[in-house]
């Protein structure tokens, strides 16, 4: 789109030097025409007009198709069809990534009417959420139901919170027992302030995976977090890249790990390859890692507070490349862990574990 301009002004360029070059030959046969006729006092000029006929009509049939083929807006039509067939197959971004998803993703609440045999397992069956899901956005004590009743089903499985004065993501991801990243990964979720997470009073807010205790449930058991160790090799060639406590797993929206430690450890390369991208972003993956494995993956390694390798480079398996950190998007230290195959990412745990 940025060359059309400056086709067009070719264009136009074009066709007028070609209409001038056509007027000045018209203007010099003309002279000689008109001094021959001059000379010879309309002696030629019955057959100088049957000629000049038969000379025009000879000119369309011979030289139109040869315009035609060379009329450069008819090149504009075909440069515009090349275009658009390779569009097909160009990607812009170099780095763009897809997601597979199974199905459409929700972005809010839905409103379900109960219909005759509905159970709350077939309803959360249906929306592929938790039944305490929706019997915490229900105010539901117990498990019944009747046809006719309105249910409100989340997006997702966890809880719908309500920003109230004083809220933050700190205090609301304590309250539902959660990392504060998980309500920073949903990308449903909006801010006032995307460098400081700030919420708005009156704002919806989903908790991925959140919980609501009962009162008698105040003092939970801890829940079970995995925790890994760098280095360690898994069923394919990758390694866990470093050590500390996953904390957000892979689903369809975040399709990559979350490793915590607050100890900021070393990051390692996850498998033998090159680095094709070592940078820093205020936003999103902030200081990240790409490597490419030439084999078809490549891995990334975000939210880095220090970067020791540079794009071109070689690295090994298990070589260092960098630290842990919380830059761009994050809430915490941690490592935001990708692999992926044809620009999709894949579920790092078929790999790791």
């Amino acid at each position: 789109m940025n060359d059309l301009p400056k086709f067009i002004q070719f264009g136009k360029e074009y066709i007028f030097k070609r209409i001038m070059n056509a007027a000045r030959l018209v203007e010099r046969t003309k002279d000689i025409i008109v001094a021959l006729l001059v000379v010879k006092r309309g002696k030629y000029s019955s057959s100088f007009l049957n000629t000049s006929f038969f000379i025009l009509v000879i000119t369309v049939l011979v030289a139109g198709p040869a315009i035609a083929e060379n009329n450069p807006f008819s090149n504009a039509n075909q440069q515009d069809k090349v275009f658009e067939s390779e569009s097909l197959t160009f990607d812009p971004f170099e780095n763009s990534v897809t997601t597979v998803v199974s199905s459409k993703p929700r972005d809010k609440v839905v409103d379900y009417t109960v219909e005759g045999g509905d159970t709350l397992s077939s309803i959360s069956e249906k929306f592929s959420v938790s039944i305490d899901t929706i019997k915490w956005a229900n105010n539901l004590k117990n498990d019944t139901i009747k046809p006719g009743d309105t249910l409100h089903v989340p997006p997702i499985t966890g809880v719908v919170h309500e920003v109230v004065s004083g809220d933050n993501i700190y205090s609301i991801a304590k309250q539902y027992n959660v990392d504060p990243q998980n309500i920073v990964n949903f990308p449903f979720n909006d801010f006032a302030d995307p460098d400081t997470f700030q919420l708005t009073p009156g704002q919806t807010l989903y908790i991925p995976d959140g919980t609501i205790k009962k009162k008698e449930d105040l003092q939970p058991a801890p829940r079970f977090v995995a925790q890994i160790q760098a280095g360690v090799k898994g069923t394919s060639n990758f390694i866990w890249p470093t050590s500390g406590t996953i904390t957000t797993y892979p689903v369809w929206y975040h399709m990559a790990l979350d490793i915590a430690n607050h100890a900021a450890p070393p990051i390692l390369a996850s498998d033998t390859g090159t680095v094709t991208f070592a940078g820093c972003y205020n936003w999103g993956y902030g200081c990240h890692i790409i490597i490419n494995h030439a084999n078809g993956y490549e891995t990334l390694y975000g939210h880095l507070s220090a970067i020791e390798v540079s794009p071109g480079q070689a690295v090994n398996q298990g070589q260092r490349i960098g630290v842990m950190g919380s830059t761009g998007r994050s809430t915490g230290t941690h490592l935001h862990f990708e692999i992926r195959s044809g620009g999709v990412q894949l579920n790092p745990l078929n790999f790791l574990q």
